[in-house]
């Protein structure tokens, strides 16, 4: 007969570790068994739900106090793995069999006795489980590296997609996706906050975990997630997704440029800013020229203040005239605009060409940037580049590479993407007669802006400038009648259609 008194220990993790371990349940059935087999008197049944790679556990903690206190003088458990698979807690074990704290410990799979050779067995044992622990974990990290390498992001896949259990993939959650699309598109317009994306995310459903509305600073971190552009980050480097992006690259950089200028502290105005703040410089200093309101009037003038410019003050009604004769003076004429149409359609066909060769152009630059990845990872592998320096030159050159395939695809399915934008502009320029004589002073500004560019001086009370491109050939074509035939316009010797080359204007006849 056994006098021994022992607790009945059964454990099981939900790490990877135990993947193969009898369950908590069927180690209990078989311990009870075996201790009515032996003649064992159990005190009481333990059980824990939690990894013994880390010392901490409170139920086996709790246990080897009550042993000091002498309730027991013994553990029945499985295997010795289930009391311990780190160092500490072996050695805890061991120390107290030294003592004499612990009389005795029986498992079905191991033999032990208190003895110099079963305390060796026992320390061999508690020793291949915490190898066994750091095997797996290494094995572990190596396999996610590799799967990582592969493209497959190996986490939880943030708000827009789905972690397919089945294929072990990543896909599209088509109705999340195209909300967060919204919200990078909302974003990117540049009249939203965080706290307005917040919302407009929580109008749609889509909240935090804990079912409350989403933070701005999580909305941050969401429209500063590269994930959604294809790529993913993980170990502190950027690496090629095989997911399908939500987003485009270009749509990505909008926001990032958006949210790195609402960072910057910004001072508030102290007088409310007048129409034409903004537009117009000073010709004697260059200064920009500002207003004041004075005897019920708005007066603009040279903002320089320690050496007093010369110029004099502006009322507003004079600079309403004159920017309104400049203005109709490059506004396109019906007829004009008509031909213009039917030009941009003709050129529409040409452009074939050019495409091909850029895509051809593109695609040589991707190739050479594969090549330098591949050689940035060779130099890394050899040890002769630092691999902070390598993830910082991997991530320019992924950024670089993804923004050539966007790209490429986006001339390659859109190649007239310049037409739309062209017919625009032909009825914008054909409605600023009547900008011109509206009395809507802001958009009066938004178009001498988009005219003149910052062209614009104010000398002795008289605003000049000359146009950028395309209102500058307008307006040279414009000049040319009463010298030549009314039925001539200025245009670039290739075409209407844009190009990367300076303009370089000829007349020819419209009919």
């Amino acid at each position: 007969m056994n006098n021994n008194k022992f607790f009945l220990y059964a454990r099981k993790s939900t790490d990877v570790e135990d993947k193969q371990v009898l369950s908590i349940e069927a180690q209990i059935t078989e311990l009870r068994a075996f201790a009515k087999q032996n003649n064992l008197a159990i005190v009481e049944e333990l059980t824990e739900k939690q990894s013994a790679k880390i010392p901490g556990r409170l139920i086996f903690g709790e246990m080897l106090k009550r042993i000091e206190h002498g309730e027991a003088d013994g553990i029945l458990a499985w295997h010795p793995d289930r009391l311990a698979r780190n160092s500490v807690d072996g050695g805890q074990i061991i120390y107290l069999i030294d003592c004499g704290r612990i009389a005795a410990l029986k498992f079905p799979q191991f033999w032990f006795e208190p003895t110099p050779q079963g305390k060796f067995m026992l320390n061999i044992a508690f020793g291949q489980s915490k190898y066994y622990v750091d095997s797996l974990s290494e094995n572990t990290k190596r396999g996610l590296r590799q799967k990582v390498r592969r493209g497959e992001y190996p986490s939880v896949a943030p708000i827009g997609y789905i972690n397919d259990v089945r294929n072990k993939s990543i896909i599209v959650d088509r109705k999340k996706a195209r909300i967060i699309r919204q919200a990078f598109e909302l974003y990117a317009k540049g009249n939203s906050r965080l706290e307005d994306i917040s919302n407009f995310l929580a109008q749609r459903g889509i909240m935090s975990r804990g079912g409350k509305r989403i933070h701005k600073t999580r909305a941050t971190f969401i429209l500063s997630n590269p994930f959604y552009t294809g790529l993913f980050k993980y170990g502190g480097e950027l690496h090629e997704g095989k997911y399908e992006p939500i987003i485009t690259k270009k749509l990505f950089d909008t926001a990032q440029e958006i949210l790195y200028q609402r960072g910057k502290p910004r001072h508030k105005q102290k007088n409310e800013p007048q129409a034409f703040c903004g537009l117009i410089s000073c010709a004697e200093c260059g200064m920009m020229i500002t207003a004041e309101k004075q005897k019920g009037h708005i007066y603009y003038r040279c903002t320089k203040k320690k050496v007093k410019c010369s110029q004099p003050y502006t009322r507003e009604e004079e600079l309403d005239r004159q920017l309104s004769s400049l203005i109709q003076k490059v506004s396109l004429r019906a007829d004009w605009a008509e031909k213009l149409f039917a030009m941009a359609e003709a050129d529409k066909k040409k452009s074939a060409q050019s495409v091909s060769a850029f895509v051809e152009e593109s695609q040589t630059k991707i190739r050479a940037i594969q090549t330098k990845l591949q050689r940035l990872l060779d130099g890394y592998l050899e040890q002769d580049i630092e691999r902070e320096t390598y993830r910082e030159q991997k991530a320019v050159l992924l950024f670089e590479k993804k923004s050539l395939e966007e790209k490429m695809a986006r001339i390659e399915q859109k190649q007239n993407d310049w037409l739309e934008p062209f017919q625009n502009w032909i009825k914008v320029a054909t409605n600023l007669v009547k900008i011109a004589r509206d009395s809507n002073l802001l958009e009066k500004k938004v178009a001498a802006k988009e005219i003149f560019g910052s062209n614009l001086r104010l000398a002795s009370r008289a605003v000049r400038g000359e146009p950028v491109f395309p209102y500058l050939s307008a307006l040279r074509a414009a000049e040319s009648v009463g010298q030549k035939s009314e039925s001539l316009i200025l245009v670039r010797d290739a075409g209407i259609e844009p190009a990367s080359q300076p303009w370089e204007g000829r007349i020819i006849p419209l009919n």
